[in-house]
């Protein structure tokens, strides 16, 4: 899923000025948004408290809902530039089809990975016959100014590395863990693992010192450096560690989310990232009047209009609170 908000706000994203240097747990409590008619997701980032972690600058977590007597997830074509989308999934199927012509059905522990380079347009979708149950995460990645307007591409990981220990299996969604190294094409240093627990497992997750880290709670119940998790909620951890020990008082699921804090100061409006009002107004002009992101084939719909501009000029700010 993306931002689907009608009333968008600008989150004004990146820089340094506000990345914690030292190991910290800092609890961050998800924003309720209602995406559609049967979809609500709790929204990690960004948030008042925390905008960023490394390059991670978006986090939904939706689920898990029972939509076997409901369409489930239905989100319209709609575009997407200066990022990468990370749709990640426990339980269901979503079907994913996009302006460069690519169709993927995505399921549990699969990577989809888009990247939208200088434009794309997508639309995500249960399929109409689908498992009863659906529960995942939507993230994005923001690209460096290196790559931003790199060409739209869509990847798809049936297989990803897997990283185990007593009581622990780790999938490796991107970058790299403990020496596996994800198929997903990252742009900046970065790592996302799914961190499966068995009830009782008492691990030590390695990291690295000078990425900033959060781990997001999928289901179960844990304990994160001795702090009690519950589904739907994240901790941010800061940097300077160089491992994170996790306890699940029951089975449970967790994402590990980090990398090396981004330097370049971002405007995030809708479903685009950019650095300067005039390109988030291009982008808006260029979605409305259907040129520049392509058009997404087979979806049985109109695309998604976008919400109108806030009356005030967006300026890149950095990681400000």
């Amino acid at each position: 899923m993306s931002n689907l908000d009608r009333e968008a706000v600008p989150a004004l994203c990146g820089g340094r000025g506000f990345v914690v240097a030292e190991p910290v747990r800092e609890l961050l409590s998800p924003r309720r948004v209602q995406l559609g008619a049967s979809t609500e997701v709790r929204r990690l980032l960004p948030n008042l408290g925390r905008r960023m972690v490394g390059a991670w600058c978006f986090v939904d977590h939706y689920g898990p809902d029972d939509i076997a007597d409901e369409p489930g997830m239905q989100v319209p074509p709609h575009p997407h530039m200066g990022l990468q989308t990370v749709s990640w999934l426990h339980e269901g199927e979503v079907l994913h089809r996009d302006s460069t012509g690519s169709l993927q059905t995505i399921r549990p522990r699969e990577l989809g990975l888009m990247t939208s380079g200088r434009a794309i347009s997508h639309s995500e979708e249960s399929p109409s016959q689908h498992a009863r149950l659906l529960h995942g995460a939507q993230l994005w990645v923001a690209l460096p100014d290196g790559h931003r307007h790199t060409d739209p591409r869509f990847e798809h990981h049936a297989e990803l590395p897997v990283v185990t220990a007593p009581g622990l299996k780790a999938t490796l969604i991107l970058g790299d863990l403990d020496g596996a190294t994800s198929p997903g094409t990252a742009y900046t240093p970065i790592v996302g693992a799914d961190l499966t627990l068995a009830g009782g497992a008492d691990v030590r997750i390695p990291l690295e010192r000078d990425f900033e880290y959060a781990v997001l709670a999928m289901s179960g119940e844990t304990r994160v450096d001795g702090v009690p998790l519950l589904p739907g909620s994240m901790l941010y951890l800061g940097c300077g560690r160089d491992e994170l020990p996790v306890r699940a008082e029951s089975d449970a699921g967790l994402m590990l989310l980090g990398g090396e804090p981004f330097e370049e100061e971002l405007i995030m409006f809708w479903n685009w990232i950019g650095r300067s009002q005039e390109e988030i107004v291009q982008a808006r002009e260029d979605w409305m009047t259907g040129s520049r992101f392509g058009e997404v084939k087979g979806y049985d719909g109109d695309p998604m209009p976008a919400p109108e501009l806030p009356p005030v000029a967006l300026k890149p700010r950095g990681r400000v609170r």
